[in-house]
């Protein structure tokens, strides 16, 4: 085992990481408003001046696991009216694509103990364009993009730093910082520094029995120190090279400044910002001690050139110099295990791609938050403040008095996404697996726990709105991070799953008494996380009066029967008193299957044979159905529904086989819909939502350059609709068209767009499905690729080419230019861009380009996988 490896089987070593939120304001766990208008409540422009309740924010931010003890950086340039203190983006009602940071900052390297961490923030020389970013997009529309910092030309001619972050940790609690500031431009600038270190207030919410404090002590030649007291954590002290000035006040809300109400004491928040901005230092003269602390450096650096600073945080007091020889010796020998240890999680040979994949791990790691929310309290208020409103006690997630987090989790995004979505946490979890099984697997359980799961069975989808229903892709998750972890080990974690299935069982339960509302194994569920994909919000009343029989809810459906098929198959090889259940699911399977292809007297069927597709149908009153002719990721969601069940294994589970057997014959005997289209005593048995025949058809529109393959992937909708598609619904018109970037709609927000554009993980899920049916059909199978092109390709080799055209989003070609990036010729003409890679939420239908949220490494992060896969194969390498 490398020295990574070792540390992460002591757990103490992730007791301090990269657990800040990137924006807190904003989100609903600080909304105390009457109609949950948390925008409105807590913006940006009180973020720097107000106490937060559940958890605090920061630049290239540390914190304890409870988030105690916090630090992070802020940045002054001499130019701006405030400190850059924290990440700033509009909200969404400012953006014409809803919420979006408006900051240059990238994930660079991280490892899972968070041994080693390093985080690059790019600042302007110029004045922060706050006011221009906020009015610029108020006046665009939603045809139009979005204009972004980089539109504004603070950044040409090099004129930024590039402000680099590192920590590097000693022991568990003994972290080195490092902070070093390029001038990246050719003249001198001025820029102040002033890394923070603050408590979270619990106090004034009755928290805590005893205020904390941070305590100025003796230091040494060349460097200060400062000691916190708390009574949760004990004692830590914080070692800091000699600044300009040291700078002290109280963690509390600035009163005067929010309200018109005198403050007790000019020790605020935001003191730090007006003593900076307004070179007032006279308040702090003799101050040494507060809840929010700060040494700040000034310098003008010469163009081209660099400062550093160095500061060590740690548990016990040091007998002598803490930045001597072996502080540099402590980041060269933690890169160094950094190295070793990703060595070792991917043989990938090409350098660019390794490049691109430790960045998507970077950006994995830095993604985990600290995450509170305590349900019963925040709709009540705490003791000694103001009652909360009457109305949210009947408003949102009131459903959900069971829910009480606080925990890390992986986040989507930590300033557009701060709050886990459970169906992205599944997919977070197969990259995570690649580097800290135990890690990703407890996320896993952690969600299937009576303090986040409703008692009726249902999974949080996010704080938003917890009672959403995303896919049921938890039990896919756990299947994958399983395998991951037996090849990668050689031994089973039947423990794991068998831990994970039973509480499965139970959402599974939940799935099927509350979303199959005709009990016909039909099954709805509304958006299922493809937000603005129908004609109209599946979420909300539907039109006409009906219900709507939606293929991916089905589909999702399915696949969760197989995987829990497959997870109990698994386990009863150990534990024989699963196979019983093993037939409860395949049977299961199989009516939803029949349900889904079927035409009846009562049922017109998803599936259209003459257009090869699988469509949503609108059930109306009177017996009336409408398909929904739309073709989208919905239709495709069915081949994800497929398992082969191996000759090998089902002689391991003999009565279960029997009674597969006896349940074809039946059904062949009454003439019902047969799954398995070929059962012979001695082959492999395929279990699949789309018989082979269907399989042609659809993969003919899956891989057409004219309706959904791009260059980057696989569309989420047709791009046949650039023809808009309209169907009318009791007199009134619904309809949609092919958007391949940001969308046109406030759907959901109008920040995600699934009418175009390219979406990672439903690739990948794609891709997984893909290799299936090979493993089941072999060589015998083949389709064109592209679809009309004349060249027949395998389905492993289909799959190979779809996983290099989503890795070729990241990827320079011969000019340098990324598709991730677009047309932004700084990532191309500015060397200290070149190399840099933002993972995207989602990516433009016909060019690639990133789209949505900068940061979502969370599910877009399966590109490390598929990298991992293609360096191993040796494919694709140049």
């Amino acid at each position: 085992m490398n020295q990574e490896q070792t540390r992460l089987r002591h757990p103490h070593w992730k007791k301090w990481g990269p657990y800040l939120s990137e924006r807190q304001w904003g989100t609903v766990r600080e909304d105390y408003s009457e109609h949950g208008n948390a925008w409105e409540y807590f913006p940006h422009d009180h973020a720097r001046s107000r106490v937060y309740r559940w958890g605090e924010d920061g630049i290239a931010g540390i914190s304890d696991e409870k988030q105690r003890i916090c630090f992070g950086l802020a940045l002054w340039n001499g130019k701006d009216p405030i400190l850059k203190e924290r990440l700033f983006g509009l909200t969404g009602t400012e953006g014409n694509h809803g919420e979006d940071v408006k900051e240059l900052y990238y994930y660079l390297d991280n490892t899972p103990s968070h041994s080693y961490m390093k985080h690059l923030y790019k600042y302007p020389q110029a004045e922060f364009p706050y006011a221009e970013l906020v009015s610029v997009n108020r006046q665009r529309g939603r045809h139009e993009g979005e204009y972004e910092i980089t539109d504004t030309g603070v950044f040409n001619g090099g004129r930024y730093f590039d402000v680099f972050t590192e920590y590097a940790k000693a022991d568990a609690e003994d972290i080195g910082i490092r902070i070093t500031i390029h001038n990246r431009g050719v003249d001198a600038a001025y820029i102040a520094l002033l890394p923070t270190l603050w408590l979270r207030n619990l106090w004034a919410f009755g928290g805590m029995n005893r205020r904390p404090a941070i305590q100025m002590r003796s230091g040494g030649s060349g460097y200060g120190r400062v000691e916190v007291e708390h009574e949760e954590t004990g004692s830590y002290q914080l070692y800091f090279e000699r600044p300009e000035r040291v700078l002290f006040t109280e963690n509390e809300t600035n009163r005067e400044r929010l309200y018109g109400v005198p403050n007790p004491s000019p020790f605020v928040k935001d003191a730090f910002h007006d003593a900076v901005t307004r070179r007032d230092f006279g308040v702090f003269v003799n101050r040494d001690s507060g809840t929010k602390f700060a040494p700040m450096y000034e310098w003008t650096i010469a163009g081209g050139s660099s400062v550093v600073v160095r500061l060590r945080l740690r548990k016990e007091t040091l007998a002598g110099d803490p930045f001597g020889p072996a502080f540099e010796g402590l980041f060269v020998e933690r890169i160094r295990e950094a190295d070793e240890f990703y060595e070792g999680v991917s043989d990938v040979a090409d350098g660019e791609l390794r490049a691109i994949q430790r960045q998507a791990f970077a950006g994995m790691l830095w993604s985990k938050q600290y995450f509170h929310i305590d349900i019963p309290r925040w709709l009540n208020g705490d003791p000694g403040h103001p009652p909360p409103p009457e109305q949210r006690k009947k408003g949102r997630n009131h459903q959900w008095q069971s829910l009480n987090n606080e925990d890390i989790v992986s986040m989507p995004d930590k300033w557009e996404y701060p709050w886990y979505a459970a169906w992205d946490l599944a997919f977070h979890c197969v990259p995570l697996a690649m580097l800290d099984p135990k890690f990703a697997k407890d996320q896993l359980i952690l969600f299937l726990r009576e303090w986040y799961m409703h008692p009726n069975g249902q999974l949080p989808a996010y704080e938003w709105a917890f009672s959403d229903v995303n896919p049921p892709v938890h039990a896919w998750s756990c299947l994958q991070v399983y395998k991951m972890d037996k090849a990668r080990t050689g031994k089973p974690d039947i423990d794991f799953l068998e831990r994970v299935f039973q509480k499965l069982l139970i959402n599974f339960t939940w799935w099927v008494n509350q979303k199959d509302h005709k009990g016909n194994n039909v099954f709805e569920g509304g958006f299922l996380g493809l937000d603005n994909i129908g004609v109209f919000d599946r979420s909300s009343a539907i039109p006409g009066g009906g219900v709507l029989e939606q293929a991916d809810g089905t589909s999702w459906m399915a696949m969760y029967c197989l995987n829990m098929l497959e997870m109990a198959l698994e386990i009863s090889q150990y534990n024989r008193s699963y196979e019983d259940v093993t037939t409860k699911f395949f049977e299961h399977f199989v009516y939803i299957a029949e349900s889904l292809n079927r035409m009846g007297e009562d049922w017109t069927g998803s599936w259209d044979d003459t257009d090869g597709f699988f469509y949503d149908v609108l059930s109306l009153p009177g017996g009336r159905y409408i398909p929904l002719k739309v073709r989208s990721l919905v239709g495709l969601t069915t081949l994800f529904a497929v398992l082969v069940l191996k000759q090998e294994m089902l002689e391991k589970v003999p009565d279960f086989h029997s009674r597969l057997k006896w349940f074809q014959r039946y059904r062949q005997d009454n003439d019902k819909y047969l799954v398995i289209e070929e059962l012979n005593e001695k082959d492999d048995i395929l279990l699949s939502l789309v018989p082979r025949e269907k399989l042609e058809k659809v993969l003919r529109a899956l891989l057409d350059e004219k309706e959904f393959l791009s260059a980057g992937g696989i569309r989420s909708i047709s791009k046949v609709h650039e023809n808009p598609y309209v169907v009318n619904i009791d007199g009134q018109d619904f309809g949609l068209n092919y958007q391949p970037a940001e969308g046109n709609t406030s759907l959901f927000g109008g920040n995600s767009n699934w009418r175009g554009p390219v979406w990672m993980p439903m690739n990948y899920l794609i891709i997984l499905a893909l290799q299936r049916f090979a493993e089941y059909y072999g060589e015998d199978f083949q389709t064109e690729l592209p679809a009309g092109s004349g060249i027949r390709l395998t389905l492993n080799e289909v799959a190979e080419d779809l996983s290099a055209r989503l890795i070729s989003i990241f990827r320079a070609d011969g000019n340098g230019r990324r598709p991730v990036h677009g047309q932004e010729e700084l990532y191309r003409t500015d060397v200290h861009f070149r190399e840099l890679v933002l993972f995207y939420e989602y990516f433009h239908g016909d060019n690639a380009r990133g789209v949505g949220a900068s940061h979502q490494t969370g599910w877009t992060g399966v590109v490390a996988e598929l990298i991992g896969r293609v360096g191993s194969t040796g494919k694709n390498k140049g």
